[in-house]
């Protein structure tokens, strides 16, 4: 298994609708990640930044190519977060420094 940390940044004023939108999840997109072996995956927000962590048991699942679903969800979530040129949203990894069970 793999924890994943990574940052990702909202758009100005898009705030509340990211919020909606995660509250309205898709159940496709939770079956997807299900089948990918992700869980325990939690989302916050600083100001504009939000902080992501979640766990993997199969940390290639999440890679290229990209499931259709997810391709989905992140053209209807672009107008709200900062994107790359190629269409996905822009992160950033971040390192561990320290866990503990």
């Amino acid at each position: 298994m793999a924890r994943n940390a990574f940052v990702m940044k909202l758009k100005p004023g898009n705030e509340a609708i990211y919020k909606q939108k995660h509250d309205e999840i898709w159940p496709e997109m939770l079956e997807l990640m299900q089948r990918n072996g992700t869980h325990n995956y939690s989302i916050y927000r600083y100001g504009l930044l939000l902080f992501a962590y979640q766990e993997v048991d199969n940390p290639a699942a999440g890679g290229p190519p990209y499931d259709p679903i997810v391709l989905k969800w992140w053209k209807m979530m672009e107008p709200y977060m900062e994107y790359n040129a190629d269409g996905t949203p822009w992160v950033e990894t971040i390192d561990e420094m320290f866990h503990a069970d």
